[in-house]
Order: C-alpha cells, then sequence, then structure tokens
C-alpha cells in the first residue's frame, strides 16, 4: 500500500494553494532540491494520490455568485426512477455536485446561479421538470469560511 511521507503531505498542501507552481517554486517551498520534488510529485501522480490539477473560477464575473444547497426528496424509490433522476439532475449546468444521501432527504444539490431571480427559473424550468421530486428545500449561502 502507498504511504505519504512528511514531504509528501507539505507537496500536497503546496499544490493546492497553487498548482501553477514551478517544480522550483515548490521545492524552495517544501525544503528539498527540485529533481527529488519532481520525482515525489510523479509518484504522487502515478500512484493516483493527485488525480488532476484545477482552478478556482471568480464565481461574479462568471455569474454564480449565489451558492444554495438543494435538499431534494424522491416520491419513489423505484431503481427505474431513481436512475432517471441521476441522469437528469447531472446534465444541469447549475448544478456543481449532486450527492445521494442518507437521512430524511434523498439527494444533496449544491448549486450556483447568479441570483434569487436565476435560481426561482432553475428551480421552475429545470429542476421542477424532473419527475419523481416529492420535495425541494433550499438553503443559501450567506458567507463561504472555507472552500
Amino acid at each position: 500500500m502507498f504511504q505519504l511521507d512528511v514531504l509528501d503531505l507539505k507537496i500536497m498542501a503546496v499544490l493546492k494553494e497553487n498548482s501553477k507552481l514551478s517544480y522550483k517554486e515548490i521545492a524552495d517551498k517544501i525544503g528539498l532540491s527540485t529533481t527529488p520534488t519532481y520525482e515525489r510529485i510523479k509518484r504522487l501522480e502515478k500512484n493516483k494520490v493527485i488525480l488532476q490539477y484545477t482552478i478556482l473560477e471568480n464565481k461574479p464575473i462568471l455569474n454564480k455568485g449565489m451558492k444554495v444547497y438543494c435538499h431534494v426528496s424522491l416520491k419513489s424509490h423505484n431503481l427505474e426512477l431513481i436512475e432517471l433522476f441521476e441522469k437528469q439532475i447531472i446534465k444541469l449546468d447549475e448544478v456543481v455536485q449532486c450527492n445521494h444521501i442518507a437521512g430524511n432527504m434523498d439527494y444533496l444539490l449544491f448549486v450556483e446561479v447568479k441570483d434569487m431571480d436565476a435560481y426561482q427559473v432553475f428551480l421552475r424550468t429545470k429542476l421542477a421538470s424532473i419527475p419523481n421530486i416529492a420535495n425541494v428545500q433550499s438553503s443559501f449561502v450567506m458567507k463561504s469560511l472555507k472552500n
């Protein structure tokens, strides 16, 4: 089994902060020379500890300034209807994340839209068009403390 050591964890922390740094910049931050840093990063990628590199978007500029958690419960838990819901929900651009959860609700959606008007349009024209939804409860993010 692949084991992470302290330097691997330092590399991961540096890359989480800024994945565009050069190998030399990463090496300087963790106190290692460039070649071993490069080899460690390649090993982390090969062992699927690092799956991909990504960016952070400026949400307001992209008209995604409002964040909403939607708790969705289904009318029926028939496998065919569940699969239909899942196929349709992942096609919606506003839905950034969808999790099948345990508890009073069946799914937790993380939705990003421009504003309240855009969220209302999303609810009425997209979410409401998916069959088998019994209930939707929305929680609006007022402030993000940690992403």
